[in-house]
């Protein structure tokens, strides 16, 4: 058996009692979990070869201590399997980094959500989604790896709705927000591999964003057509991004945009290049809807010209370029939280990027 640290609630009752209990005491996010008794808890941690008391970093903005055995016990909560383990690991890890800032993540008023993004040979191995429906339902790995992070920032963090999480609305990738790169269908290199990973290596990366915004293009057939579509969504004046152009925006290329783009012979930094030269906002704009010389994008791009167009990202490295997704001519723009950047860990434990 197992030596266990954390409290033992003894519970009266069957499957639904103990729902109650837990639902009361504010360790759910509103939906049933799986009772994580003794026994579950120790079959998780089978998944993983590290020390049940080993501490991985804490969680704000409660700074609780977030060890092996607390990931654990959410993993069994949110229905994941043991083999599930590592990656839960290598994104707490990931969203514990200095840079990922997740006090603001786990506080702010915005409706942001850590996004995980896997790739490598575990994808396969666990079976988790990069196709049809890639942000949605249907697939056991990425709902309940999704699922064990936001039960991690509330249980650990104390990221409970309008306690310490103070989201105005939130969004629906607070429940769960786990997807895999269609390395099979991505025309470049894979999005690990970018980030300085070897290809056989299995990465996650996790990402302070907004819910998901379609890019609909059905007519273009050029990879400046496309793209310009996709700079178009991405270049509004309400989102973060263009309050705070120190963080970053996501694009999840759908296969046939992709495909589109790279018969052109147009290249991953291509895409980054154009979208960051495209997907700008006209100062004379932004001065009329109250953005003015307060907010952190100005001593970067200061200049008087009224006409001056102003980026989302101070540089086209900032641009994250992901392929993923089913058939269609979709694809999805992410803005960030903006005061965060993207953390990358290798799943087996590995240094961070």
């Amino acid at each position: 058996m197992t030596e266990l640290e954390s409290d033992i609630i003894e519970i009266d009752g069957d499957f639904d009692a103990v729902n109650r209990k837990l639902y009361i005491r504010g360790k759910t996010d509103g939906l049933p979990v799986v009772p994580p008794t003794l026994d579950r808890v120790e079959s998780m941690l089978e998944g993983t070869g590290h020390d049940p008391d080993e501490k991985l970093g804490v969680v704000p903005p409660k700074y609780g201590d977030a060890t092996v055995e607390k990931v654990a016990i959410n993993a069994v909560m949110a229905g994941c399997e043991p083999e599930y383990m590592p990656v839960l690991i290598a994104a707490l890890e990931a969203m514990t980094e200095e840079q990922f800032n997740l006090y603001g993540i786990n506080a702010t008023t915005h409706p942001v959500a850590p996004l995980v993004v896997v790739n490598g040979p575990i994808v396969e191995e666990l079976n988790i989604n990069y196709g049809y429906n890639v942000f949605g339902q249907g697939w056991q790995a990425n709902s309940t790896i999704g699922r064990a992070i936001r039960l991690l920032l509330t249980n650990v963090g104390g990221g409970a709705p309008g306690d310490m999480d103070r989201a105005t609305h939130g969004h629906p990738g607070k429940f769960s927000f786990c997807i895999a790169e269609n390395e099979k269908r991505n025309p470049w290199e894979p999005f690990h591999v970018q980030r300085g990973y070897d290809e056989d290596e299995s990465v996650v990366t996790v990402m302070g964003v907004e819910a998901p915004h379609e890019i609909n293009d059905h007519v273009n057939e050029t990879a400046s057509g496309i793209l310009t579509t996709a700079a178009d969504v991405f270049a509004t004046v309400g989102n973060n991004n263009t309050h705070h152009t120190h963080g970053e925006i996501t694009v999840v290329l759908g296969p046939e945009h992709a495909d589109t783009i790279a018969r052109d012979d147009w290249s991953r930094e291509d895409v980054q290049w154009y979208l960051y030269d495209q997907a700008r906002n006209e100062l004379e704009k932004l001065r009329t809807v109250g953005i003015t010389e307060n907010y952190t994008w100005h001593p970067r791009f200061e200049t008087d010209d009224v006409d001056a167009m102003i980026p989302l990202v101070e540089d086209p490295d900032d641009v994250n370029v992901i392929v993923a997704g089913g058939a269609g001519k979709h694809s999805m723009a992410l803005h960030s939280f903006g005061e965060t950047r993207s953390v990358s860990k290798r799943i087996d434990g590995g240094d961070s990027a």
